[in-house]
């Protein structure tokens, strides 16, 4: 259960499991918003066949709050119809991370409104777009503590020499995630 504010009772949080290409991802919420997602360990990239499986509800599809309906859908599209994504809502986040005023939360708003799909910028890019072009270092920071990985899209964060550098999901994650947005952006534009 998470407290939303003081005097405010505490959330029923829910739990989904969704199939994605990725194995399953756990997402949490309440109806005021989202908790987390919860990437799984990846040891392994999917291949061509495993990453079109069909993206699926398998556990926790009774009862779901709106934003987690709507984050189920939004990642099914990220993954199987990208070009339906800007037509879905993003869904509303409850996390204290983004409820306060600080340079992390200007950093994940700008990365969720200015960093489109099939994109990636580097951590300084990231820090100039969020308003501080010395706080590269401070960007890391606020892409390790992303509560909404794919979502709010931390994979799209890169070095300047183009590594692809960390991610919480994992090295071969991070590349996949890549590598699918410019494939789909690739198709989309055809």
């Amino acid at each position: 259960q998470v407290n939303s504010k003081p005097g405010e009772s505490p959330c029923k949080e829910k739990r989904v499991v969704l199939l994605s290409p990725l194995g399953k991802i756990e997402i949490s919420g309440c109806e005021t918003g989202l908790h987390e997602i919860k990437l799984p360990k990846m040891t392994v990239l999917p291949s061509g066949a495993e990453a079109s499986a069909a993206c699926e509800v398998c556990e926790g599809a009774e009862e779901m709050p709106e934003p987690l309906e709507q984050c189920t859908a939004w990642l099914r599209a990220y993954f199987c119809e990208p070009a339906t994504m800007a037509s879905l809502p993003v869904p509303a986040f409850h996390h204290p991370l983004l409820q306060q005023d600080s340079f992390t939360r200007q950093v994940l708003w700008t990365l969720l409104n200015d960093v489109k799909f099939g994109e990636a910028v580097s951590y300084k890019q990231l820090a100039d777009l969020a308003g501080n072009s010395r706080a590269a270092r401070a960007v890391g920071g606020a892409m390790r503590s992303n509560p909404f990985p794919i979502l709010i899209p931390c994979h799209r964060v890169i070095r300047s020499s183009g590594e692809t550098g960390n991610y919480g999901g994992g090295h071969l994650m991070k590349e996949w995630l890549l590598s699918h947005e410019k494939l789909q952006k690739e198709k989309l534009a055809y």
